[in-house]
């Protein structure tokens, strides 16, 4: 065998024609992975080797039946194949050491690819950001992939008797054993894993992106020993009976039959070369996903033409799908859909029917070759099970951040996202939030989008404090208090104590003073005036005390005023509004990480009391340039006129929204039940570890109303300047928080890091750098070629010498 190997790897490189083929490759790869745009490296702008991976494939089928068509077919069309049988060897060695020779120099073919790290760490930024883990693990997984077409190749070698049909042949079986078992799935309603799992590109995926699992590596090596058994035993069907034959193919088909049963797999888990594990999904996230539901569909419109950074996007968010697919035994099923497909009358209906769902465009402007063109996208993915479905947002705007790490932040929210969704529909039982009423809170219209928020996971109502039963109370996961402007009776607040006592869940949107933008319109100033709601006692023993002011913050939102008329008609322009803060999160708490700015209106500031039972986390707080107006103030719209000083808005950022967990004081210990509760329940004995969410402003939960037809924004959308801010997210991750899901709310601690190309070196620099990773292989690949045929030279004309 050794010497059939050595004769296979010798022959190859005797032969020009064998160089002339790994040239074309490494050519050919260099110029798609470092030239041409649309798969460069240099104009993807990220410091990773995704595109040369996912291209390798398609190349490598190419490539290999190059290398092998010569080892068994061109030796039959030579008539030297009877010659080696008549040596004392078996089969299985014939086809071992041709498969290992031809593997050898076919992995030989992808040695001066490494000099495409070197590259890129030194064009990272700064140099060295690079995953050197990962890139290893794509390698193993390059190896693996090389090591499959070759043995299949082998087997089309074997199939034949002239190498050019041998060629034809491994190309189209390395082709459809790749990509044909994939496509015939998406014909296949119900079986689509099953069938896809029969191909190499379901195993090589994870690969590529450095993640080996176990079911993939069993795949690998069963698929290279079916092939070469299949090789032997075709050759070998002269020369022994059909039925020992059949039954060695039976045998390695059983065993490989029950080595890639999930069981087998399960027993060694998986490996994650990355260096900060992000293909990994944390426990929580496994057990969600094993006892997820069947059915389950995960649909992912983020497709189509779309800058590097937003390929990169949307190539995690179908790596983190697919991975749930196969951690929930394919009980997750993922469609990918491009919404700009079709003609214009198509397309103008499925945006409909999107933003109907509630899912709004984003307006991309993509470079092309004449400059830039305005492209929609819809960065939503919707998770449904039957008719409820959760919409999921994949792209986490942040003010203040640059594109690349608003999209690095929006890899990170992954796993949260889809997971926060499949969870809610796994659970059987709809959880109640109430959003309470008769203390002149908004209407059902200003609080729309809050409630449909939770629509389709929950059941949404409103709660009459004053004529719920107590034990009605604790139906509700979550309670929110939101914006109310008359007093809370005695009664009111024994209910909500009795919902605490007992575990509940509260939202405490307040605000201490009476100030809207309306008072202003008409008389143009307002006097800031308190608000009486009788709750400071209670949220003073829960360990908040709401302040009697109003935050006038630098970081702000605009509103339109008249600056003039002209030919009769006013003139609007957009000024900025101190009195409508901007809260940018800042602290690291999950609730908030990676969220966009939070819009508020007229909100107060917040203390916290001290109580050693009462966990106590300030959330959010205003800028470092804001300032306070009591109670007593007058404020006026003149004051948009006037040019700010910085200085006297310079200050420590104060809170304004406070996360409270614990065990809660009761309030009525010692006092009698008001007389209201027609049956009161003695509460000192109850204490039962309750949360709650405290922020000094309402206006956070009211979404703006369309004056034309009557219909709601969404919450966050801000009408005058046609921007959307977080309050939804903040609202949903809130409610996720306080409903013991506080495993899942850390899945967005996720960090994944970014890994950026130093862009003054790109673009100084392009052409060099294209050189140097387009031509470097070639040159390595020719020196080694000189030397090979130098000392081959020289060896045999020794020997004539002699």
């Amino acid at each position: 065998m050794l010497s059939i190997y050595k004769k296979e790897v010798i022959s190859y490189f005797n032969s020009f024609i064998g160089y002339l083929a790994i040239g074309l490759f490494l050519i050919v790869a260099g110029l798609l992975v470092w030239v041409f745009p649309e798969t460069s490296i240099l104009d993807n702008g990220y410091a990773n080797l995704d595109s040369f991976f996912q291209l390798a494939p398609y190349l490598l089928l190419l490539l290999i039946p190059a290398v092998t068509m010569q080892s068994i077919a061109g030796e039959k069309a030579n008539g030297t194949f009877d010659l080696l049988l008549s040596r004392p060897i078996s089969f299985h060695q014939i086809v071992l050491g041709k498969y290992l020779g031809s593997l050898t120099v076919s992995l030989f073919a992808l040695v001066p690819t490494l000099i495409y790290p070197n590259g890129l760490y030194l064009l990272a930024s700064p140099i060295g950001n690079i995953d050197i883990g990962g890139i290893t693990g794509s390698y193993v997984g390059l190896f693996l992939l090389t090591a499959a077409f070759t043995a299949l190749s082998i087997f089309g070698s074997a199939l034949s008797n002239n190498p050019i049909i041998s060629l034809l042949l491994s190309v189209i079986l390395c082709f459809f054993s790749y990509y044909g078992f994939d496509a015939i799935s998406k014909f296949s309603v119900g079986n689509e894993n099953w069938i896809a799992a029969f191909g190499i590109q379901y195993h090589y995926e994870a690969l590529s992106r450095g993640v080996m699992l176990a079911s993939d590596l069993i795949y690998f090596i069963s698929f290279i020993v079916l092939f070469l058994i299949l090789s032997v035993g075709h050759l070998g069907r002269k020369f022994r009976k059909r039925k020992k034959t059949f039954s060695v193919y039976a045998f390695t088909l059983l065993v490989i039959f029950l080595l890639n049963q999930s069981f087998v797999s399960n027993l060694f888990g998986r490996i994650d070369f990355t260096e900060d594990k992000r293909y990994t999904l944390s426990s929580t996230s496994k057990d969600i996903l094993q006892k997820a539901d069947n059915d389950i569909y995960i649909t992912i419109f983020l497709d189509g033409k779309l800058p590097s950074g937003f390929k990169r996007l949307r190539q995690s968010a179908i790596d983190m799908a697919r991975d749930m697919n196969r951690l929930s035994n394919g009980a997750i099923k993922v469609n990918i859909i491009n919404p700009q497909e079709g003609s214009e009358e198509e397309k103008r209906q499925i945006y409909e029917a999107l933003i109907s769902r509630g899912l709004q465009p984003t307006n991309l402007s993509v470079k092309n070759s004449s400059g830039y063109s305005q492209n929609l996208i819809f960065p939503y993915a919707i998770v449904n099970k039957g008719e409820q479905e959760v919409n999921v947002n994949l792209l986490q705007n942040k003010i203040g951040l640059n594109p690349e790490q608003i999209l690095n932040n929006s890899i990170q929210n992954l796993e949260y996202g889809f997971i926060s969704a499949i969870k809610k529909l796994s659970n059987p039982i709809k959880p109640f939030i109430g959003f309470t009423e008769g203390h002149n809170e908004p209407s059902d219209l200003e609080l729309y989008d809050a409630m449909q928020t939770f629509a389709q996971t929950h059941q949404v109502g409103r709660v009459n404090l004053d004529s719920i039963q107590l034990e009605d109370l604790q139906k509700f996961s979550t309670i929110i208090i939101a914006k109310p402007k008359t007093k809370f009776s005695e009664s009111d607040k024994y209910k909500l104590d009795y919902y605490v006592r007992n575990g509940g869940s509260l939202v405490w949107a307040i605000d201490q003073v009476d100030a809207e933008l309306d008072h202003l319109r008409q008389p143009g100033k307002q006097v800031l005036i308190g608000r009486e709601l009788n709750l400071d006692d209670q949220l003073f023993l829960y360990g908040a005390r709401l302040n009697y002011d109003v935050l006038a913050d630098m970081n702000c939102a605009q509103i339109p005023m008249s600056v003039g008329n002209i030919n009769g008609q006013a003139q609007i322009e957009l000024t900025p509004w101190f009195f409508f803060p901007i809260l940018m999160p800042n602290r690291p708490h999950p609730i908030i990480k990676n969220l966009d700015g939070i819009r508020t209106e007229f909100i107060g500031t917040i203390d916290t009391i001290a109580n050693p039972k009462i966990k106590k986390e300030i959330i959010l707080e205003s800028s470092p340039f804001a300032k306070i107006y009591q109670t007593g103030s007058i404020i006026s719209l003149q004051m948009v006129e006037e040019q700010p000083d910085p200085t006297s808005f310079r200050s420590e950022q104060k809170p304004v929204a406070v996360l409270l967990s614990g065990h809660f004081p009761y309030i009525f210990e010692n006092r009698p039940a008001p007389s209201g509760i027609k049956d009161p329940v003695n509460l000192t004995n109850i204490s039962k570890p309750a949360k709650m969410f405290v922020i000094a402003d309402g206006d956070w939960l009211i979404n703006q109303v369309n004056t034309k037809d009557e219909s709601p924004y969404p919450l966050g959308w801000d009408r005058y300047t046609e921007k959307q801010f977080a309050n939804k997210t903040l609202l949903q991750n809130v409610v996720d928080y306080l409903t013991n899901d506080e495993q899942l709310i850390t899945l967005r601690n996720r960090e994944v890091k970014l890994r950026l190309l130093d862009q003054t070196q790109v673009k100084q620099d392009k052409l060099k750098w294209q050189l140097i990773n387009v031509a470097s292989p070639i040159i390595v690949l020719i020196l080694i070629g000189f030397i090979q045929q130098t000392i081959r030279k020289r060896k045999y004309t020794k020997k004539v010498a002699i």
